[in-house]
């Protein structure tokens, strides 16, 4: 894995951050917006997060721990992909972050450092953009 690899996308979402905050931690909301997933977890530092769902036919469970959480701030997780072996240097770390404006709009930005390769980089660039718009969808929606 290369750790100087990171990946770094934001979208600005016309609702305040408590909204944002609901979608990226309720797991109803994040089922609307993120490839159909099922997301478990009680979003409280150490405790498991783990990912199942479906994907070009084949099923899939991915797992992580919640590292650092501020409420309607910051959300930050370590994440293994499905397929990987099960050691440190494997996971991801991904982060959540809000910036509110004070005018009901909240920039969202997600990082996600540690990749394999180039190639499996630009992957997770290209879905993140998905996530995010669909999640701008969902906020926005309400």
């Amino acid at each position: 894995m290369d750790k100087q690899l990171k990946l770094s996308e934001s979208i600005h979402i016309g609702a305040p951050a408590a909204r944002v905050w609901d979608a990226i931690t309720d797991k109803g909301k994040i089922k609307q917006y993120f490839f159909d997933t099922d997301v478990i977890s009680d979003w409280k530092v150490g405790s498991p997060v783990t990912w199942a769902g479906e994907w070009q036919g084949q099923r899939y469970e991915e797992k992580g721990a919640v590292l650092a959480v501020e409420k309607e701030k910051l959300l930050s997780f370590s994440y293994l992909s499905s397929g990987k072996e099960d050691k440190p240097e494997n996971y991801s770390t991904i982060v959540y972050k809000l910036d509110s404006n004070g005018n009901g709009e909240t920039e969202f930005t997600i990082t996600q450092e540690n990749f394999a390769d180039q190639e499996a980089c630009d992957h997770s660039k290209e879905n993140w953009r998905s996530v995010l718009a669909g999640l701008k969808k969902v906020v926005e929606g309400e």
